[in-house]
This record gives C-alpha cells, structure tokens and sequence, in this order.
C-alpha cells in the first residue's frame, strides 16, 4: 500500500463526463489498497469565466477580492469530484485550503505556501476516505482567501505530497509526460521517460509549461518524486515522465531538452555613473514593485559609465519600463530603452556537467541561421540566450537537431 497524492487539471475536469472518468481513475488506485489524496483545479475555462466578470464589475478591484472570487472556481471541482467518487461506493471528502489550512503569506494573487496542516487529512484517510483538495489556494494567518497564482494547483499538490510524505506525487494533464521541447513546435520531439529534478527545475524555470516551477522547487528541495501522466489514457502502462534525484536517472544524457520562453522583455539603462551601490539603485525600485528580474547583464565603459540590461515578464513590462525611467531620471542616465519583442531559449542537461564546449555548440548552431544572441546566461546545466522573437521557432528546431534530440 502506498501514499499518492494525485492532481488533475482544468482540462482533466473540464466536464462531468471528464469528472466522472477521473473519479474511475482514482477509484481504481483506491481499490488497489492505496491511500489516495486528489488535487483539482478549476474546471477548464472557469478561471477565465470568473475574471472576465471581475473585469466587467471592475477591473481595478482589490486583489484580496479578486482572490475570494477566483478560489470559487475549485471549490465547484472539489464537491463535484467528491460527490462522484460517493457514488462510485468510494468514500470521499471535500476541503478548501482554508479548511485544510494551507496557510500562506498575504501576497494575494501569488501567495507562498508557509505551512500545511496534515492532520485532518491523515484522519480521513485513516478512516478509509479519499481526500479531495481544493488546488491554488490557501489562507494568511488574518484568515483571508489567497491564491497561488496560475499553475498553483501544482504547487498545492507537491506542497500536500511533503506534508503526508507520500510516496508520489502524480501530475496528470493533457500530455502523457515531458518532451525534449515542444511537440507543436517541433514535431520530431522525443519522450523522456525520465530526467532529475535539478533538469526539471531548469526547464520549467526557462518556459516548459509541463510543471510549475514553484511545484518543481518544493519536489527539488523536499526530494518528492513527480511522475507526469495524461489523464486521457486509460492504459496502465501508458507513457509518463518521472522526475526523480540525479542518481536514480540512468542515462545522463549531454542536452536533455530545449524549453523557451516567449513571455519575455529587455529592459536597457545607459549611462550610469560606474560606481558601487548602482546595480540596487536600479533594481531596487524594481523589487520593490514586486517585478521578478530574470536576466542581468551589464557593461562598463571606458569612460566610468555604465550600462545596464535586464529581463523581466512582459507582464510587468510596462510597469517596469516606468519606474526605470523615474530611476534613469535620478541617477542622470543616457538614456531608457525596452524591446517586449524578445524571447529566451535554453538547453538544459545534466551530462553538461561533464562535456565541455556545449555552449559553442549552441553558440555556432545559432549563428549557422543567422539568429543573433542578445544576452547569455549559464549554470551548470543549463545554457540561455536572449534572442528576437520572430526567431524563436527557427531556434528551436535548429538546437533541437544540433543535440540529435529526435
């Protein structure tokens, strides 16, 4: 008998029918003897349904309101799911995060997970239930609704996966695991039966959408295996990714995968004093505004000057492109420039560890099609580079067949 704390997505629950197809599923693990913990998100297209009413009603609307609203969403899925399983005979029980007491800081919209208390979902399972939890959600220590942001149910899952020390955590959603990049970009891409954690975490943190990064973080530092499996496909012996320690991955492959990121853009100050201090006096206010830097680069002149580049969301761009400018006014910078048109690209690999010229690799690959590279960044076993977005398919397929991917 085993702990699995399984998670469903909207499109896995986008319907009755679908729900009741996931109530089977998870009845079946049931029936095998296991403890069986469910996470759900909304059901697909409520998330939007509920803010385009927001927007209607007001779009400048408090973010503690708009979280009270949007948790709505899985608390539909989670009674619905529960009253299916009751039905199949398979003792079930609903709970909210509040209920649950999935406590978390007060940054609305993009709460952190502080604490979760087990102990209500341990009684229940000890009584034979399966527990059905609301994902994407939580309460502050005031009692008010957060939410963890898109993707959160993820995070909800992995996050409960340590709390219970299960033995797994299963992400179920539309795609039957990871791929070395894209299928719709790149047709050829392979599957990958397995890959570690740290290669997991790099590749959500550059754009693969498979995982949530923050889910990614808490199954790398608790060390929560993640298995990845399409709720479409019935079989038990269907294809899936499992996302384990290094040492437990087999095959350390030189580039594991190609993940990108087109929710990118530069920002550019020129002509600062070079000087100790100016790097917090740009991103400073940045940070304050609660805008994530990705990026940083910066270049020192002959002349005692500086200029700064860094990459933030598109999302924050226009905000962040105002309060540069206020900081370029104050420090008497050259000039402010931005480009929202630019998209990051990355390989990603353990066995990078161990092979040297991998980045020329990428670097000449790059240059053979004539796609220039804006900004580099690099880890152990990872490779990024900044480039225009009208390049980013074409950059794709040609590192993606540079590594022989296929």
């Amino acid at each position: 008998m085993a702990l699995i704390v399984q998670k469903y997505g909207g499109t896995s629950v986008g319907s009755p029918e679908r729900i009741k197809a996931v109530a089977e599923r998870v009845k079946r693990w049931k029936d095998k003897g296991n403890d069986v913990v469910v996470v759900v998100s909304a059901m697909s297209g409520e998330t939007n349904r509920l803010t385009a009413l927001m927007n209607d009603v007001n779009p400048e609307g408090s973010c503690r309101e708009k979280d009270v609203i949007l948790a709505t969403g899985e608390q539909v899925t989670i009674g619905l799911l529960s009253m299916a399983l009751t039905g199949m005979d398979c003792p079930a029980i609903s709970y909210t995060g509040t209920q649950v007491k999935i406590l978390t800081d007060n940054a609305y919209s993009k709460a952190r997970i502080k604490e979760i208390d087990s102990n209500p979902i341990n009684e229940d399972l000890a009584e034979g239930k399966v527990v059905v939890v609301a994902g994407f959600q939580g309460v502050d220590d005031d009692g008010n609704i957060t939410t963890l942001g898109r993707g959160g149910s993820d995070t909800t899952a992995v996050a409960l996966a340590v709390a219970l020390e299960a033995d797994e955590c299963q992400i179920y959603t539309d795609v039957d695991g990871v791929y070395t990049t894209d299928p719709r970009v790149v047709p050829e891409a392979s599957h990958i039966p397995s890959l570690a954690l740290e290669e997991m975490l790099e590749m959500a943190s550059q754009g693969s959408k498979v995982l949530q990064i923050r889910a990614v973080e808490f199954a790398y530092k608790y060390n929560m295996p993640i298995r990845v499996l399409s709720s479409f496909d019935d079989d038990e012996n269907a294809k899936s990714t499992l996302v384990t320690r290094e040492e437990e991955v087999m095959e350390k492959v030189m580039v594991r995968g190609v993940a990108f990121n087109r929710d990118e853009a530069q920002l550019t100050i020129s002509g600062v004093s070079d000087q100790p201090g100016v790097a917090v006096k740009i991103l400073g206010p940045i940070s304050d505004a609660n805008i994530e830097v990705d990026m940083i680069v910066q270049n020192i002149g002959s002349d005692g000057s500086t200029d700064f580049t860094f990459t933030v969301h598109r999302n924050d761009y226009d905000q962040a492109k105002k309060i540069l400018n206020q900081t370029g006014a104050e420090l008497g910078a050259r000039s402010c420039s931005g480009d929202d048109r630019i998209a990051k690209i990355s390989i990603v690999g353990v066995g990078m560890r161990s092979h040297a010229g991998v980045a020329s690799e990428m670097f000449k690959a790059l240059a053979d099609e004539g796609i220039n590279i804006r900004m580099i960044s690099t880890s152990e076993i990872k490779v990024s580079v900044v480039i225009d977005e009208k390049y980013l398919e074409l950059a794709t397929r040609t590192l993606h067949d540079a590594f022989d991917m296929a």
